[in-house]
Protein backbone atom coordinates (compact mmCIF):
# COMPACT_ATOMS: atom_id res chain seq x y z
CA UNK A 1 0.00 0.00 0.00
CA UNK A 2 1.45 3.39 -0.89
CA UNK A 3 1.33 6.46 1.20
CA UNK A 4 0.68 9.87 1.32
CA UNK A 5 4.30 10.73 1.13
CA UNK A 6 4.75 8.02 -1.92
CA UNK A 7 1.94 10.54 -4.38
CA UNK A 8 3.43 12.98 -6.57
CA UNK A 9 1.55 15.91 -5.82
CA UNK A 10 -2.12 14.70 -6.24
CA UNK A 11 -1.42 13.31 -10.06
CA UNK A 12 -1.97 10.03 -8.74
CA UNK A 13 1.75 8.66 -9.87
CA UNK A 14 4.50 7.15 -7.90
CA UNK A 15 6.85 9.85 -6.51
CA UNK A 16 10.39 8.63 -7.58
CA UNK A 17 11.84 7.51 -4.23
CA UNK A 18 14.80 8.92 -2.84
CA UNK A 19 17.88 7.82 -3.07
CA UNK A 20 19.68 5.80 0.11
CA UNK A 21 21.90 8.87 0.95
CA UNK A 22 19.60 11.77 0.33
CA UNK A 23 17.47 9.46 2.93
CA UNK A 24 20.13 9.77 5.41
CA UNK A 25 20.69 13.36 5.17
CA UNK A 26 16.82 13.97 5.54
CA UNK A 27 17.30 11.54 8.65
CA UNK A 28 19.81 13.48 10.49
CA UNK A 29 18.30 16.79 9.91
CA UNK A 30 14.91 15.43 11.40
CA UNK A 31 16.72 13.64 14.50
CA UNK A 32 19.03 17.50 14.95
CA UNK A 33 15.36 19.24 14.40
CA UNK A 34 13.78 16.82 16.85
CA UNK A 35 16.83 17.13 19.81
CA UNK A 36 16.82 20.54 19.55
CA UNK A 37 12.77 20.70 19.66
CA UNK A 38 12.78 19.23 23.23
CA UNK A 39 15.12 21.64 25.05
CA UNK A 40 14.12 24.89 23.00
CA UNK A 41 10.67 24.02 21.56
CA UNK A 42 9.16 24.66 17.92
CA UNK A 43 10.16 28.03 17.35
CA UNK A 44 13.67 27.26 17.93
CA UNK A 45 15.97 29.09 15.66
CA UNK A 46 16.72 27.30 12.22
CA UNK A 47 20.36 27.79 12.86
CA UNK A 48 20.48 26.02 16.36
CA UNK A 49 19.25 23.30 14.02
CA UNK A 50 21.35 23.20 11.41
CA UNK A 51 24.52 23.29 13.58
CA UNK A 52 23.71 20.59 15.28
CA UNK A 53 22.79 18.61 12.19
CA UNK A 54 26.40 19.93 10.86
CA UNK A 55 24.73 21.42 7.46
CA UNK A 56 23.97 25.23 6.55
CA UNK A 57 20.98 27.03 7.14
CA UNK A 58 20.47 26.87 3.28
CA UNK A 59 20.27 23.43 3.83
CA UNK A 60 17.36 22.90 5.76
CA UNK A 61 14.79 25.61 4.01
CA UNK A 62 16.24 23.44 0.78
CA UNK A 63 14.51 20.07 2.13
CA UNK A 64 12.13 21.58 4.43
CA UNK A 65 11.16 25.41 3.02
CA UNK A 66 8.90 26.71 6.00
CA UNK A 67 9.03 26.28 9.60
CA UNK A 68 5.16 24.01 9.65
CA UNK A 69 7.09 21.41 6.81
CA UNK A 70 10.19 20.95 9.09
CA UNK A 71 7.44 20.58 12.41
CA UNK A 72 5.05 18.25 10.59
CA UNK A 73 8.20 16.14 8.76
CA UNK A 74 10.03 15.67 12.25
CA UNK A 75 6.69 14.24 14.04
CA UNK A 76 5.86 12.41 11.58
CA UNK A 77 9.43 10.95 11.56
CA UNK A 78 9.31 10.35 15.94
CA UNK A 79 5.37 8.92 14.89
CA UNK A 80 7.04 6.26 12.40
CA UNK A 81 9.95 5.15 15.20
CA UNK A 82 7.15 4.31 17.52
CA UNK A 83 5.22 2.48 14.51
CA UNK A 84 8.38 0.64 13.87
CA UNK A 85 9.31 -0.19 17.36
CA UNK A 86 6.05 -2.00 18.51
CA UNK A 87 6.98 -5.60 16.32
CA UNK A 88 10.61 -4.82 17.56
CA UNK A 89 9.36 -4.41 20.84
CA UNK A 90 7.07 -7.43 21.11
CA UNK A 91 9.85 -10.01 19.66
CA UNK A 92 12.22 -8.64 21.41
CA UNK A 93 10.47 -8.10 24.99
CA UNK A 94 10.65 -11.33 27.70
CA UNK A 95 6.58 -10.97 27.62
CA UNK A 96 3.77 -9.22 25.83
CA UNK A 97 2.62 -6.65 28.50
CA UNK A 98 6.55 -5.70 28.93
CA UNK A 99 6.74 -4.87 25.26
CA UNK A 100 3.55 -2.91 25.89
CA UNK A 101 5.08 -1.36 28.69
CA UNK A 102 8.07 -0.49 26.60
CA UNK A 103 6.23 0.93 23.95
CA UNK A 104 4.34 2.75 26.03
CA UNK A 105 7.51 4.44 27.52
CA UNK A 106 8.41 5.35 23.90
CA UNK A 107 5.01 6.78 23.52
CA UNK A 108 5.26 8.42 26.97
CA UNK A 109 8.47 10.56 25.12
CA UNK A 110 6.68 11.25 22.56
CA UNK A 111 3.78 13.34 24.23
CA UNK A 112 6.21 15.02 27.03
CA UNK A 113 8.77 16.72 24.67
CA UNK A 114 6.33 18.20 22.08
CA UNK A 115 7.29 21.47 23.28
CA UNK A 116 4.99 24.39 22.13
CA UNK A 117 3.18 21.55 19.41
CA UNK A 118 -0.15 21.98 20.74
CA UNK A 119 0.37 25.80 20.09
CA UNK A 120 1.34 25.11 16.59
CA UNK A 121 -1.69 22.76 16.00
CA UNK A 122 -4.08 25.50 15.79
CA UNK A 123 -2.16 27.78 13.12
CA UNK A 124 -4.15 27.51 9.42
CA UNK A 125 -1.64 25.23 8.23
CA UNK A 126 -3.45 22.60 6.50
CA UNK A 127 -0.84 20.06 7.45
CA UNK A 128 -1.05 20.40 11.00
CA UNK A 129 -4.99 19.22 10.74
CA UNK A 130 -3.87 16.21 9.12
CA UNK A 131 -1.13 15.37 11.62
CA UNK A 132 -3.46 14.15 14.27
CA UNK A 133 -5.05 11.76 11.92
CA UNK A 134 -2.14 10.38 10.88
CA UNK A 135 -0.96 10.16 14.58
CA UNK A 136 -4.37 7.98 15.16
CA UNK A 137 -4.13 6.26 11.89
CA UNK A 138 -0.38 4.86 12.45
CA UNK A 139 0.18 4.19 16.46
CA UNK A 140 -3.48 2.76 17.19
CA UNK A 141 -2.87 -0.53 15.48
CA UNK A 142 0.59 -0.81 16.95
CA UNK A 143 -1.26 0.06 20.32
CA UNK A 144 -3.94 -2.38 19.73
CA UNK A 145 -1.51 -4.97 18.38
CA UNK A 146 0.75 -5.14 21.45
CA UNK A 147 -2.79 -4.83 23.73
CA UNK A 148 -4.21 -7.59 22.10
CA UNK A 149 -0.62 -9.77 22.60
CA UNK A 150 -0.84 -9.45 26.24
CA UNK A 151 -4.64 -10.04 26.85
CA UNK A 152 -4.48 -13.09 24.80
CA UNK A 153 -1.17 -13.98 27.49
CA UNK A 154 -3.69 -13.88 30.23
CA UNK A 155 -1.68 -11.00 31.40
CA UNK A 156 -3.90 -8.04 31.19
CA UNK A 157 -8.04 -7.63 31.40
CA UNK A 158 -9.63 -8.69 27.95
CA UNK A 159 -12.03 -5.75 28.27
CA UNK A 160 -8.88 -2.97 27.29
CA UNK A 161 -9.52 -1.34 24.12
CA UNK A 162 -6.29 0.41 22.26
CA UNK A 163 -7.54 4.00 22.05
CA UNK A 164 -8.96 3.77 25.62
CA UNK A 165 -5.50 3.41 26.99
CA UNK A 166 -3.82 5.78 24.08
CA UNK A 167 -6.03 8.41 25.75
CA UNK A 168 -5.80 7.89 28.98
CA UNK A 169 -1.42 7.98 28.87
CA UNK A 170 -2.13 11.09 26.88
CA UNK A 171 -4.49 12.86 29.43
CA UNK A 172 -1.53 11.89 32.33
CA UNK A 173 0.79 13.72 30.09
CA UNK A 174 -0.75 16.84 29.82
CA UNK A 175 1.73 19.53 31.48
CA UNK A 176 3.97 17.69 32.57
CA UNK A 177 6.87 19.31 30.88
CA UNK A 178 5.65 22.50 32.49
CA UNK A 179 5.66 21.02 36.33
CA UNK A 180 8.73 19.92 37.64
CA UNK A 181 6.75 18.06 40.32
CA UNK A 182 4.88 16.30 38.14
CA UNK A 183 6.38 12.71 37.03
CA UNK A 184 4.21 11.59 34.11
CA UNK A 185 6.37 8.30 33.29
CA UNK A 186 5.47 7.54 36.79
CA UNK A 187 2.01 7.72 36.89
CA UNK A 188 1.71 6.01 33.19
CA UNK A 189 3.64 3.16 34.76
CA UNK A 190 1.68 2.48 37.49
CA UNK A 191 -1.22 2.49 35.18
CA UNK A 192 0.31 -0.13 33.16
CA UNK A 193 0.97 -2.10 36.29
CA UNK A 194 -2.61 -2.06 37.20
CA UNK A 195 -3.78 -3.37 33.74
CA UNK A 196 -2.15 -6.59 35.42
CA UNK A 197 -4.70 -9.42 36.04
CA UNK A 198 -4.11 -10.76 39.47
CA UNK A 199 -2.41 -14.42 39.87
Amino acid sequence: MRRVNDIDGGTGRAAPRKRADARRNERTLLDAAAAVFVTSGVEAPIRDIAARAGVGVATIYRHFPTRADLIIAVYRHQIEACVEAGPVLLESSPSPHAALGRWINLFVDFLVTKHGLAAVLQSDEAGFHQLHAYFLDRLLPVCARLVAAAAAAGEIRQDLEAYELMRGVGNLCIGAESDPRYDARRLVGLLIDGLRVPR
